[in-house]
């Protein structure tokens, strides 16, 4: 796998820092996507020497075409891209302003959407590519406290399928993984211990996932074993979405 370059967004912690983590000890050069934390995305690369931190701000296109070109400059062309770059907000769907959901949506959807029509070309050229969304399961069920953030994780699986139509004959996959709950800072914002208690006991599993569960579902999707799988979203919630 030493060939693949693999650009993970959103990668200096959580599910992002496993993605990127478990890519690199596959073998895969890793550009270690960050916004501001540069520092965490070290980091994995002193850790594992196969790749390199790079800054990047999905909601900017400029920012997005800057990072893509350093990545390529340095690496070589990106043939695996992880959109895993995301926030979430807890609001009553009345307060949601429209600023805040312009900016959900362009950091959540419109940010796979940026990163992916940059690198799309290179991979049609050379008929090989993976292209893996992380979504939730908040994009399958709605959201009752985050309605924005349950909207643009819908549209990323929708997406997903899009490009899976578009462009499987051309060897790309792509596919979408939509996590439940995971043990990962942005959940440990919403629930305290007690709470987590309480929730934990309607996952079929009776825990949360961790975030290298969800890499290891990445990691394989990536893969090129994976040449039949492509417009999915895999589930990696425990049993959660059999509930809904």
């Amino acid at each position: 796998m030493s060939d693949r370059v693999a650009l993970v967004t959103g990668a200096s912690r959580g599910i992002g820092r496993a993605v990127a983590t478990a890519l690199m000890k596959s073998g895969y050069r890793v550009a270690v996507g960050y916004k501001t934390n540069e520092e965490l995305a070290c980091e994995i690369i002193t850790e594992h020497h196969t790749g390199i931190p790079i800054q990047i701000d999905v909601s900017s296109l400029q920012s997005v075409d800057t990072a893509i070109h350093a990545i390529e400059s340095q690496l070589g062309p990106i043939d695996t891209l992880v959109n895993n770059a995301g926030i979430s907000q807890v609001k009553p769907f009345l307060e949601i302003s429209d600023s805040e959901w312009e900016h959900m949506l362009s950091v959540n959807l419109l940010g796979a959407v940026r990163c992916a029509r940059r690198v799309i070309p290179g991979m049609v050229d050379r008929s090989f590519g993976r292209i893996v969304n992380i979504s939730s399961i908040g994009g399958q069920w709605g959201g009752l406290y985050q309605v924005h953030y349950a909207a643009a994780k819908a549209g990323l699986i929708n997406f997903t399928k899009s490009l899976a139509k578009i462009y499987s004959g051309n060897g790309i996959c792509c596919n979408c993984v939509a996590p439940g709950l995971i043990q990962t800072d942005m959940i440990a914002v919403e629930l305290n211990e007690k709470k987590s208690n309480e929730i934990t006991k309607d996952i079929p599993v009776g825990r949360l996932g961790t975030p290298e569960e969800v890499a290891s579902t990445v990691v394989y999707l990536c893969s090129e074993q994976s040449s039949y799988i492509s417009g999915q979203t895999i589930n990696v919630n425990g049993g959660t979405y059999l509930l809904g």
